[in-house]
């Protein structure tokens, strides 16, 4: 069959990249046409345009760019329709890819399926009325989802387990590098490390650096250590390390989990990684307005929590220090509970084990490609008998 396949960003390029992978193991002769990455394009198939040309985050880059935003939208809904594949898939990055599953659901027969549905559950509640009417079938990966699609909007859905577990898992099994072997390749001393994992946006970066360098530092006995994101450059980086004594390593994030002893950690799948790694962290977001972002936080959003480890356990397994609970205090604070305080650090661990029980086995992309294709088949099966 023929699947088209709408990302618009690294980590839609990454579980893309593996759907397919898995959809090719179901359906051999699969041919794939995508907007999308590097690693999509590593599976097979042909690329149209790269996610970089489609990324604008913020307000004003979207504001500055809406002619070529606009653009993008038409080109992607002219080029769906006229090369006609048996399925759309689409994956997150709902602001572009709802828009699109509203031109094809409105003006072709190609079903639409969503992989790694939209978070609506946190805020923008209301696009569950364009699910509804453009979506023919929704791919969850956080099993919470469930009840809120089908017990609260009575919208059935598909919760095919979490792609973060199949990635710590296959990191996990493969890898077979020491401690020692490990601070040797990366110019590290002998002392335990805490992981810092400061966003993957410069904004995120320049907002929550450097009080956890500042919080972190307060603890001699440890080493801090930073996992560099992609597409940052050292010396963005650098202006706010400074002259701190602190080691920054790219790409190298799931190894430097396996040898870290705590972790501050932004929120976003960085949290869920971290715990699927067992390394004790708390969760910091600063904002530059941070008492409007708390009362937000109070009134908009619809849940309890940020980080995917509580939102998945349902209560509070890391602390989240947020908005304008973030100071330099509290984050040193927590991490004298994480890395001392010996009860309170089980309690945590405890906390993941449920969260991981929660999450269910690994295998969603083969989860995800087996169920797809099979409901594809039944499609094609009726409209033959029809």
């Amino acid at each position: 069959m023929k699947y088209y396949l709408i990302v618009g960003e690294a980590s839609g390029d990454l579980h893309a990249s593996h759907l397919m992978s898995a959809l090719k193991v179901e359906d051999p002769q699969a041919e794939f046409r995508f907007f999308g990455g590097d690693l999509m394009a590593a599976v097979g198939g042909t690329p149209v345009k790269h996610y970089k040309e489609l990324a604008y985050m913020g307000f004003i880059p979207v504001l500055l760019h809406l002619r070529t935003i606009f653009a993008n939208m038409k080109r992607c809904k002219e080029d769906v329709a006229a090369w006609q594949p048996d399925v759309l898939i689409l994956v997150d990055y709902p602001g572009f890819n709802l828009n699109i599953a509203k031109f094809i659901h409105a003006h072709t027969q190609i079903p639409v399926y969503y992989y790694i549905s939209p978070k609506i559950w946190a805020w923008k509640e209301y696009r569950i009325k364009n699910i509804k009417r453009d979506v023919d079938e929704l791919f969850s990966i956080l099993p919470f989802e469930v009840e809120f699609f089908e017990g609260r909007h009575h919208y059935p859905i598909h919760y095919v387990g979490n792609p973060t577990m199949d990635e710590v898992t296959a990191f996990q099994t493969a890898y077979s590098e020491t401690s020692d072997e490990f601070r040797q390749a990366n110019g590290l001393s002998a002392k335990p490390v805490i992981a810092l994992l400061a966003g993957s946006r410069k904004q995120e970066i320049k907002d929550n650096l450097p009080d956890m360098i500042r919080a972190a530092a307060s603890f001699p006995d440890y080493q801090l250590v930073l996992a560099g994101a992609p597409g940052i450059s050292p010396e963005y980086y650098q202006k706010y390390v400074g002259n701190s004594d602190v080691k920054i390593i790219f790409n190298r994030t799931f190894s430097l989990l396996r040898h870290a002893e705590a972790a501050l950690v932004t929120s976003g799948t960085a949290t869920l990684e971290t715990a699927l790694f067992r390394v004790p962290q708390a969760v910091c977001y600063h904002t530059p307005i941070g008492k409007v972002i708390a009362f937000l936080k109070r009134h908009i959003l619809k849940v309890r929590y940020i980080s995917l480890v509580n939102l998945i356990a349902d209560r509070e397994v890391v602390k989240e220090l947020v908005a304008d609970t973030m100071t330099v205090e509290r984050i040193r604070a927590e991490l004298q509970r994480i890395l001392y305080d010996e009860a309170y650090r089980r309690r945590m661990l405890d906390g993941y084990e449920y969260m991981a029980s929660r999450l269910g086995e690994a295998g969603a992309p083969a989860h995800a490609a087996r169920k797809m294709v099979a409901l594809l088949k039944k499609r094609f099966k009726k409209q033959d008998d029809i």
